[in-house]
């Protein structure tokens, strides 16, 4: 991957968080490095701030109920009164599952913000075949 050129570093301010602000546009996403740590743009910054709060909310939902059966099996383990079985099975059968559906849509909603926020169009975003070459379908087969 590429660095930095020295007029990408002009168009370029450090930030306090020691990250840099440039303009959407003049941003080359593909010559970025890729780095889950230390990410090189703003959007990237932004995505990951979704990604990991996605992923503590969906470990909490999925893994919560058993995590909790083991810590407090009485509570758990008692009779719900109308349904007739453990509160930990209702949770891990029907609450993960459903918890986990919920989050996929909060993270949908989430990234069509930040999309919006930096101006990417999911419909046209890689669609369009460079100048002089022949554009192909995704499953590896020429387009007709």
């Amino acid at each position: 991957m590429s660095r930095d050129t020295p007029a990408d570093r002009e168009k370029s301010t450090i930030q306090p968080d020691g990250g840099t602000e440039a303009a959407h546009e003049d941003i080359n996403y593909l010559d970025r490095e890729v780095n889950l740590l230390r990410p090189s743009t703003p959007f990237m910054r932004d995505h990951l701030k979704i990604i990991w709060s996605s992923f503590v909310l969906w470990a909490l939902v999925v893994f919560g109920p058993v995590t909790m059966t083991v810590i407090a099996p009485e509570m758990m383990t008692v009779q719900m009164p109308m349904l007739g079985f453990p509160l930990h099975y209702f949770l891990v059968s029907l609450g993960a599952p459903t918890g986990a559906l919920i989050l996929a849509v909060v993270y949908t909603r989430y990234r069509d913000r930040l999309d919006q926020k930096y101006g990417i169009n999911p419909e046209t975003a890689g669609n369009a075949a460079p100048e002089g070459s022949e554009a192909t379908a995704t499953d590896g087969g020429v387009e007709q």
